[in-house]
Order: structure tokens, then sequence, then C-alpha cells
């Protein structure tokens, strides 16, 4: 459904370390700064970029906006969490845990990125 997903920063030294850190944890490379300064992490379906604003303003997080990524277990989303909070991160929602819905259960653990995007690492706990 997305091809990529933008995020800011202001300083992007701090959020190489903990993309690096966290993404790392799921298994995937280190980013790769272009020419222009933006970190991409590219994987087979979609790019995840970290720029800093486009129009020179402070780079801010979105009210109520969450980026989500898929652990493959719930260990592997726990190493994702603590590898954040290492990276500069900070722990938000919930500790992480399984969640029970009305679709399902999910271990879910939320994190802030050093620029305050909300982030959450996902593994559906099968019935």
């Amino acid at each position: 459904m997305f091809s990529h997903i933008m995020l800011g920063a202001d300083d992007i030294p701090a959020a190489k370390k903990f993309y690096d850190a966290t993404l790392g944890a799921l298994g995937h490379p280190e980013g790769r700064i272009d020419d222009r300064g933006r970190i991409g992490y590219f994987t087979k379906t979609g790019i995840l970029m970290i720029s800093k604003p486009i129009d020179g303003q402070p780079a801010s997080c979105a009210n109520g906006g969450t980026i989500g990524f898929a652990a493959s277990s719930p260990e592997q989303a726990a190493a994702w969490h603590a590898a954040g909070i290492a990276a500069g991160g900070t722990t938000c929602e919930d500790p992480p845990g399984i969640r029970a819905s009305a679709v399902g259960a999910y271990y879910l653990a939320y994190l802030r990125d050093p620029s305050g995007n909300k982030l959450c690492a996902l593994h559906h706990v099968p019935a």
C-alpha cells in the first residue's frame, strides 16, 4: 500500500543512531545517507526516509500519528524497544506486552524517537 514514509528530524546523526539500532533489532541493515543528507532504509516493499524538513522549519511529530514496524516475535519486538531506549528513544504508552483486541492478540512495544515521532513494534500473536 505504501511506497515510502518520510519523517522529519533536526538531528540527523541522532536519528541515524536510533533507527540503525531499532531497525537493526528487526533485522534491517543500517541506513544510507544520500547526497541531500537524508537517511534511507530500503526494503523490497518500501522505504523509510529521515530528513531535515525541506521548508527549513523545525521538525515536529504528528499528534495522533504512529509508525508501526512488523516484528517476527514478541522477543524481537522487545529487542527493538530495548535498542531504541539505548539509542536515545523514550518509552511511551503502556509497557511492552500483549494486548487483546476484537481482531486478536498483539504484542506491542511503543517508543518515541529522538525527534518525538511515535513508533510501535507489533507482533500478531497466533490464536
